[in-house]
């Protein structure tokens, strides 16, 4: 898999997720989504960092908060694993706030 191509690493991102979630069902924890997807990446060759730390920058210094990524594919896509009936607005605003965390805001297809 070509990793700068960020259309084809998303269509396996999200063709792993929907394995995983035809396989198990709705129901679980996230940890058993993350964990399984995590798996399903491995089958599918695609290189990601699981728990990714992501520092906070304040004021010139860097502070370790606990924030983690749930995964950093391929080093150009955040995933965050939700098992909620719906996405609420809160989840959107963890996800903006992680990329601009991380510098990625700049990338954000609106």
């Amino acid at each position: 898999m070509m990793h700068t191509d960020i259309n084809q690493v998303s269509r396996t991102i999200i063709g792993a997720a929907i394995d995983v979630h035809r396989t198990l069902g709705p129901g679980l924890l996230e940890s058993a989504y993350e964990q399984c997807l995590a798996h399903e990446f491995g089958l599918r060759h695609i290189p990601f960092e699981r728990q990714k730390p992501l520092p906070v920058d304040y004021k010139g210094v860097r502070l370790d908060c606990g924030y983690r990524l749930d995964f950093l594919v391929a080093g150009i896509v955040v995933v965050e694993v939700k098992a909620s009936e719906a996405l609420l607005p809160i989840h959107q605003a963890q996800l903006l706030s992680y990329l601009k965390l991380g510098g990625w805001e700049a990338r954000i297809a609106h």
